[in-house]
């Protein structure tokens, strides 16, 4: 038996880290992580919780250089010397970073543009699209993790069409929700802090994530994870209303009140989750087969 998991460490500006793993007739083989904004003592932790050989991690993608997602970068690449895959201008700005300028040389692998690049033989191929953000860069990644097609776009100014096409290939999405707008903009923030969040460079509305949702949705979807919530601007209930309204729109209806397991008319069922901003989630099994 063949299963692909996933589990977030942590998901949000306090830190970002997402983990994919395959696991072969119940022991797990191959990880990779997304971003590393979670310190090294935190994971070693979680992995043990979760019994995941630390050595079962392969390598590391990075989707921009902000803090929250590259906070711990440097201490990965000194102390697990892991290959750290990102496009050729995020390694540059990383080699000049706080967090990264001393580790990073000797492990940065540079991802080739239109192409999926091996990250770990055998188990793990993954290909960037640039999504807008206010980094050096930002991206997003398709990623085929064994069997699974897996897309994440953690931080999303504005939905693009490069992002919609991964989206409406792949089994799992991760796609941020960020904030609320009126919670936004009733809210403390500055004018131009709430200008820099929801004018097409900043985060993704609930609305915006909800309706991108409906656009990339197919049948072969089985998995949506809600992630980057705002702690001052969102709650986990207003993105999941936000999220099973625009299913419903689209004839995809809760199986019973509350529930998190979508059904559409053909017997198609989809997962839709919520993130934890701070706490680490569940491990989920996405995808197992023979």
């Amino acid at each position: 038996m063949r299963a692909v998991k996933f589990k977030s460490f942590s998901s949000g500006s306090c830190g970002n880290l997402y983990l994919l793993s395959i696991e072969e007739d119940g022991a797990i083989q191959d990880s990779i992580i997304i971003d590393a904004g979670v310190s090294l003592r935190t994971f070693k932790k979680e992995l043990a919780a979760e019994k995941i050989p630390l050595d079962s991690v392969r390598a590391i993608l990075v989707t921009h250089d902000h803090m929250d997602h590259i906070r711990s970068l440097g201490s990965y690449c000194k102390y697990l010397k892991l290959p750290v895959w990102a496009t050729e201008e995020l390694l540059t700005a990383m080699m000049h970073h706080t967090y990264t300028l001393d580790h990073l040389g000797a492990v940065k692998r540079p991802l080739k543009r239109d192409e999926w690049n091996v990250i770990v033989p055998g188990s793990f191929e993954a290909r960037y699209f640039i999504v807008p953000h206010d980094a050096t860069q930002t991206v997003g990644y398709g990623i085929k993790a064994g069997p699974l097609r897996f897309v994440i776009m953690t931080d999303v100014g504005a939905m693009t069409s490069e992002a919609l096409a991964f989206a409406s290939h792949a089994e799992v999405v991760v796609v941020e929700s960020n904030y609320d707008r009126e919670m936004l903009m009733n809210g403390p923030y500055t004018r131009d802090l709430k200008l820099r969040i929801s004018q097409g460079s900043g985060h993704l509305s609930n609305d915006e994530c909800a309706e991108s949702i409906a656009m990339f949705y197919h049948e072969e979807l089985t998995h949506v994870f809600l992630c980057h919530l705002s702690e001052n601007n969102n709650t986990p209930e207003l993105a999941v209303k936000a999220t099973s309204d625009a299913l419903a729109g689209i004839g995809l209806l809760p199986s019973y009140p509350k529930s998190s397991v979508f059904c559409s008319e053909t017997g198609r069922s989809l997962i839709m989750q919520p993130l934890p901003r701070r706490t680490p989630s569940r491990l989920f099994t996405l995808k197992e087969e023979e």
